[in-house]
């Protein structure tokens, strides 16, 4: 839905959630995970298990390719989509077919006529983790001591199916037919309640009091430089300090960020937006996902 509190801090974007860690604001679950996963361990952090050989870091990239970009999700989600009457919401189909750009996605009788073939994506995807990762009786993907990003990347959506009264057939997908899959999605419910209980109760904020704290910050990071090398920056003729867009390719493209160019490497852009009533905040995005391009008036 609409995000007016977002937009006060010049801020475009439609998906959550969001992280601001000072003034920097970070778009997409994984950037969130990842700059999370690296802030020094204390009572506000509940501390990752960190991938450090070549072969976890490996694994942990070829995990969250294999989530993004195989139609895993996609098929998950539509699995999903099919079961949770919430969706079928008219106002909700409206608000999400002007963010998707289209409203097929919605529909009752294109979800039934896809769900053996979602089916069969997401079942392949339980298989895989049964056959292999967990065949040697790990309990964590990458062989960690605790929960990694790569669990958090596999873990996500399979819960969130697991949640939905039906969105897993249990002809095709069951504790009987995968048990050690499931016994991970368990291992995993049960890190995530006690890193909850550890972080303890969070403070609610209101809109313009969260503005106000973000607004008021200091940056967290130091300011990076525009790698000159960078494809995109020579064929652009990009620079720092110029006007650019950043936006989503799969989803919620319709809403671009607009901001002078501060940083940009392979892994990630940020810019500087002005804030509705002064100010401004830098917003950091993933290059894999996201899009750049300058701003032309």
């Amino acid at each position: 839905m609409p995000r007016p509190d977002v937009h006060r801090l010049g801020v475009k974007y439609r998906r959550t959630p969001l992280l601001a860690i000072g003034r920097d604001v970070y778009l997409d679950t994984r950037l969130i995970i990842t700059k999370l996963s690296e802030v020094e361990p204390g009572h506000e952090n509940a501390r990752l298990s960190v991938a450090t050989t070549p072969e976890q870091l490996a694994l942990q990239h070829l995990l969250h390719a294999y989530v993004m970009n195989t139609g895993f999700t996609a098929n998950a989600i539509q699995l999903i989509a099919l079961h949770n009457k919430a969706w079928m919401d008219p106002a909700f189909i409206k608000d999400r077919t002007e963010l998707i750009g289209t409203g097929a996605f919605f529909s009752d009788e294109v979800l039934k006529q896809t769900r053996p073939e979602a089916i069969r994506v997401v079942r392949s995807g339980f298989d895989f983790l049964e056959r292999t990762l967990l065949s040697d009786g790990r309990e964590w993907l990458l062989g960690t001591k605790g929960p990694s990003i790569g669990d958090l990347d596999m873990a996500w959506s399979l819960l969130w199916m697991e949640r939905v009264p039906g969105a897993i057939p249990e002809e095709w997908i069951s504790k009987e037919i995968f048990p050690k899959v499931f016994a991970w999605m368990e291992r995993f419910k049960d890190a995530a309640t006690q890193a909850l209980e550890d972080l303890g109760t969070p403070t609610t904020l209101t809109g313009d009091e969260a503005a106000q704290l973000v607004l008021g910050s200091e940056y967290h990071e130091v300011e990076g430089q525009v790698d000159e090398g960078d494809a995109l920056v020579q064929l652009q003729g990009l620079k720092k300090g110029q006007l650019i867009r950043v936006w989503p390719t799969d989803t919620g493209s319709n809403h671009k960020e607009l901001g002078e160019l501060v940083s940009l490497d392979a892994k990630e852009v940020v810019i500087e937006a002005k804030a509705e009533e002064g100010g401004s905040v830098r917003i950091h995005a993933q290059r894999h996902g996201f899009a750049v391009t300058s701003y032309e008036e």
